[in-house]
């Protein structure tokens, strides 16, 4: 009965994770890098360009269905992980170094970043800048400054 148990409560600590504000999202939706690609080696300043299918970009504030903005997460943990991961997904994204808001609704960014190894992570936000109820996030990318 016990590995029953832990099986149940690894099942719904996964869900749980998981799970971001109430704003619903469509469940086809992606988010993507179109550049750079992952492992790439770029030259500093780097221009990263954000790829969308599925839902549409607004600014924050917009409350408009299946819709939302980006944020760009660099050098720190896939977003849910990490020490503050359960509350950005809860409650939403701060905004500094690590986690750079496009609440204009832009789809590209120019930073200077240093040479060296950097990752990457999109995550879409809601109009309060809270990942939707099924968050809408890419997979984590490794760049490399010279």
């Amino acid at each position: 009965m016990k590995p029953l148990f832990a099986i149940a409560a690894l099942c719904l600590s996964a869900t749980v994770a998981l799970a971001g504000g109430e704003t619903p999202s469509n469940p086809d939706a992606e988010v993507y890098f179109v550049t750079p690609a992952n492992g790439e080696t770029v030259q500093s300043p780097v221009t990263v360009v954000f790829g969308l299918r599925g839902m549409g970009v607004a600014p924050a504030g917009a409350e408009k269905e299946n819709t939302g903005h980006h944020h760009l997460l660099i050098d720190r943990p896939p977003i849910g992980e990490g020490e503050d991961g359960a509350d950005e997904l809860a409650y939403g994204l701060p905004a500094d170094d690590n986690h750079l808001h496009f609440g204009g609704g832009q789809t590209e960014v120019t930073l200077d970043l240093p040479p060296g190894e950097h990752t990457l992570q999109l995550v879409l936000g809601d109009a309060s800048h809270v990942p939707h109820a099924t968050p809408i996030v890419s997979e984590v990318i490794t760049i490399t400054v010279e």
